[in-house]
């Protein structure tokens, strides 16, 4: 293969996955010619609605998924978190990389931490498991939907819309943003989405690309991640759903906490489970099991009242 074409989406931190991805390809294979297209997907298009409230899978993978098929990309990178737990036919991931921060962060230029907000602050999150979470812990807080690139979070926050807001610690360790902000707090209580702060590397099943992008596996990650997606894979729920779950792999043993409920914090379900794990298959069986044991305790009338819930 003497040329590479990666599909990327257009946002500043989308494009730092991208380039990242391509500078280790330029570095594995310094014969073969990289280059990146921007490809805008649904989530991109529609800024006005909350994600939970667009509907359908892939809000941020299909259209790059639509030029894979057609070979018109070769590879897409993606934040692992944004991809649906289902594949379309021929296509799936060649690769997991390494990890950054799992944790989600706390951003303020106001205030030191969430404890200090005043009663009735306003907190954007795009997310209804961060809004679930944040309610659990603070019900008096005004969570809001936040929709647009981190530097239109951003510059919500300092013109004042919103008291603080929620960001993967992943991300602003990616784009340097750390002194851009006077309060920034990772959120240890906080459970992270299923894959957060990898990314994920796909392509066509069948595609040369597999063989060839597979230096960029890690192998703790993809334990990780592998559990955390046939957690949420077997609950039938998706990337806009309140579901956190977060699996941790050290020395041969496998540690998964996992949150569901809904997101004004009032009905929550949460569980742990520590497996010995060797393989994938161990993995994923242990994220089958704690899902089953989620589903016992009625965690699918519980997702179907979040689904139909208004943010």
């Amino acid at each position: 293969m003497q040329k590479l074409i990666i599909g990327t989406r257009g946002s500043v931190l989308a494009l730092w996955q991208a380039h990242h991805i391509k500078d280790r390809l330029c570095a594995q294979y310094p014969h073969i010619e990289v280059e990146l297209q921007i490809v805008k997907t649904k989530g991109d298009k529609i800024l006005d609605v909350p994600l939970s409230k667009i509907g359908g899978k892939g809000l941020f993978t299909k259209e790059l998924e639509e030029l894979l098929l057609k070979d018109s990309i070769h590879l897409a990178v993606h934040s692992l978190k944004d991809v649906p737990v289902e594949f379309v036919d021929g296509l799936g991931l060649a690769a997991i990389t390494e990890r950054e921060d799992v944790r989600d962060a706390f951003l303020s230029e106001k205030y030191q931490s969430l404890q200090d907000l005043p009663l009735g602050a306003h907190v954007g999150t795009t997310s209804l498991r961060r809004t679930m979470q944040i309610n659990a812990l603070r019900s008096d807080l005004d969570c809001q939907s936040l929709r647009g690139n981190v530097q239109t979070r951003l510059r919500k926050l300092k013109e004042g819309v919103f008291d603080a807001i929620i960001l993967a610690q992943a991300g602003i360790n990616r784009l340097g943003i750390q002194n851009e902000v006077a309060h920034i707090v990772p959120l240890d209580f906080m459970i992270p989405a299923m894959g957060q702060a990898a990314l994920g590397i796909e392509c066509k099943t069948n595609s040369a690309v597999v063989e060839l992008v597979g230096f960029l596996n890690d192998t703790k990650t993809v334990f990780e991640t592998t559990c955390e997606r046939a957690f949420v894979h077997t609950l039938n729920g998706g990337c806009q759903v309140p579901i956190g779950v977060y699996a941790r792999f050290l020395q041969g043993s496998l540690e998964v906490n996992a949150i569901l409920g809904l997101p004004d914090g009032t009905e929550i379900l949460r569980e742990s489970l520590k497996v010995s794990v060797s393989s994938e298959e161990d993995c994923r069986e242990a994220g089958i099991k704690l899902a089953q044991s989620f589903l016992k305790q009625g965690a699918q009338a519980i997702l179907q009242k979040a689904q139909e819930w208004k943010f």
